[in-house]
């Protein structure tokens, strides 16, 4: 899982060899999109370092909002219209199909018949902005706190986050009028996530951290009054607005919010539902379709994971190994200490193989942290956030000690190839270091490729010398049964009338996750429906696009070549890295 969307005000990207006058007009368009882009959403800017409007977070739940994206989009495709595609280098084709098909992507999402769906809704307990807002604002995320100008632009930036919290109530209070609502369950967990925001005295807030430890430029003078200026805002703005949303949801929202946990379950969900899943598998799938396919995936690993139970002598069945490896205290870590140099000694031994795989190689540092104590109940097994293009911030991998025995150590080695090395970690670094590409294509994305190739990286296990233990082994087949599951339950939920306690049950039945991950993970599918399907389907079309170049090349294939060719270019949607890769084995194969 990865952190919002990166954005990033850089020069145009600079003319390549073999650049024409057509490739000049490009570079220009996605150079002044941006610009445009990161002018209506500043705060995409803050994650990578742009700091030109670093005292402002956005106004993205307004009316004139929508409409300003959605007229950006609408001139961004007219004028990619007047570019002449066939006069275009190779490299600047791909990046003419990714920038068509994302802002066609945008036109539908803006569509207002959508988007009556969607504004009403504005937050939930995964991707609203109380989920990653009050780290930013902490000193422990994005948000710089080097000067006297970054504590004081935090204050302003705190200012619009209270406003947005009332915005916000607003919006809800027109899906009550609509029908359109959210769950009940997705309403419960934004009122645990506020009264831990609640707890405790404005000195012991998220929003005060910054002011208990400043950096030895600060002047005490400056210490002196920031630290009194944080006070007074948490006591008298931040607090009171938090509050404001926590009684709104408690009192007001709750009572009209629907039984119902699927889209299936709410006015004009299956049309919702049916764009969900487009915009994150980039394909027009159908919900039976990928529903079929789910199934058929999950009895495949199940057979793979007979056969690790019968290496460990195990004599059960498959669900009483499953239990097993539930309950046995040898799989549960004893400390946080210990998950973390678990993780260490994980990235020392990839990184020990990781050139006989890769050819390019990240600048880009990682460090290694436990998600914050205020959303870790709620928040994923793991996850990562990327650095800034300059270094001046590291990527982090996230592991999460919450309830700690179910952070099971069979899962580790998986964890980290998926959401570190050299999944996430390359990815987003990689990408974003390219300094040849369009912002667009650096710092945006798609779900299916990101997430693909992080699920991708956890088949690179026999390679990278990881899950030589049957029980490692297992905890790769369990992260690939969880994908595989996503596919079943996210479509059972919201298009075929799933509860969340047939959801859990399928989810138990057929992996040896534990009931909190379980839990976890249904409750994220009802929050962000077709979010989980992107695992799959990418991670399916970016290893069959592999053997069929395997199959083509022979013993010219190369994997450190194959690698470079899906990751040099970001993350690219579906029929668009198929299409390139078809050209790359073509390339091959007259190569000497």
């Amino acid at each position: 899982m990865t952190a919002p969307v990166l954005a990033q005000a850089l020069p145009p990207a600079p003319p390549q060899p073999g650049d024409g006058p057509e490739d000049a007009r490009l570079k220009r368009l996605f150079h002044e999109s941006d610009e445009a882009s990161l002018a209506r959403n500043p705060i995409n800017g803050i994650f990578r370092g742009d700091m030109r409007r670093a005292d402002q977070v956005g106004d993205f739940f307004s009316d004139r909002y929508i409409a300003a994206e959605r007229a950006a989009a609408q001139k961004d495709m007219a004028e990619l219209g007047r570019i002449d595609r066939a006069k275009l280098t190779p490299t600047d084709q791909i990046a003419y199909d990714v920038f068509r098909n994302q802002t066609e992507m945008s036109l539908k999402g803006l569509d207002p018949a959508i988007v009556a769906l969607t504004i009403v809704r504005p937050m939930d307990h995964f991707y609203g902005i109380q989920t990653f807002y009050p780290e930013f604002a902490s000193g422990q995320g994005a948000a710089p706190f080097n000067t006297v100008v970054d504590y004081e632009n935090n204050l302003k930036r705190n200012v619009e986050y209270a406003r947005l919290l009332d915005e916000a109530i607003g919006r809800f209070r027109q899906g009550m009028k609509s029908g359109v609502v959210q769950p009940k369950l997705v309403v419960r967990n934004m009122i645990t996530q506020f009264d831990n925001l609640l707890a405790g005295k404005p000195e012991e807030s998220t929003f005060y951290a910054p002011v208990k430890k400043f950096p030895a430029a600060i002047p005490a003078a400056d210490r002196t009054r920031l630290t009194a200026a944080y006070a007074t805002q948490i006591r008298d703005v931040i607090i009171p607005a938090q509050r404001r949303m926590r009684d709104f949801l408690a009192t007001t929202y709750l009572p009209a919010a629907r039984d119902s946990v699927g889209l299936s379950g709410m006015p004009g969900g299956a049309k919702l539902y049916a764009y969900l899943i487009e915009q994150n598998t980039t394909l027009p799938l159908q919900a039976e379709a990928v529903h079929q396919l789910g199934l058929s995936e999950v009895a495949r690993i199940l057979k793979a994971m007979e056969v690790q139970k019968q290496a460990v002598g195990f004599k059960g069945s498959l669900p009483e190994f499953f239990t097993f490896l539930r309950t046995d205290t040898q799989f549960q870590p004893k400390s946080a200490q210990q998950l973390r140099e678990g993780y260490e000694a994980i990235g020392r031994r990839v990184d020990a193989r990781i050139r006989e795989q890769f050819s390019l190689i990240p600048k880009t540092a990682l460090e290694i942290r436990p998600v914050p104590a205020f959303k870790e109940k709620t928040d994923a097994g793991g996850s990562y956030q990327g650095g800034t293009p300059d270094g001046s911030r590291p990527g982090a991998f996230y592991y999460n000690t919450y309830d700690l025995p179910s952070r099971y150590m069979w899962e580790m080695e998986t964890l980290y190839l998926h959401e570190a090395v050299p999944g996430h970690h390359f990815q987003i670094s990689l990408a974003q270091e390219n300094a040849a590409l369009p912002a667009f294509m650096r710092f945006g994305g798609n779900t299916a490729y990101a997430e693909g190739w992080a699920l991708y990286a956890e088949t690179l296990w026999p390679e990278l010398g990881m899950e030589t233990d049957p029980y490692q082994r297992m905890g790769g087949l369990n992260d690939e049964m969880l994908r595989a599951m996503r596919l079943v339950v996210d479509t059972g939920i919201h298009a075929k009338g799933w509860t969340r306690d047939q959801a859990i049950d399928y989810m138990l039945v057929n992996s040896p996750m534990a009931r909190t991950d379980a839990t976890a993970e249904v409750e994220r599918y009802i929050a962000i429906p077709g979010q989980a399907l992107a695992y799959k389907i990418g991670q399916l079309t970016i290893s069959r696009v592999k053997a069929k170049a395997q199959a083509e090349l022979g013993a010219k294939f190369d994997p450190r070549r194959f690698h470079a060719e899906i990751l040099d270019t970001g993350a690219l949607p579906m029929p668009v890295l198929e299409q390139k890769i078809d050209a790359w084995i073509a390339a091959e194969k007259r190569r000497a």
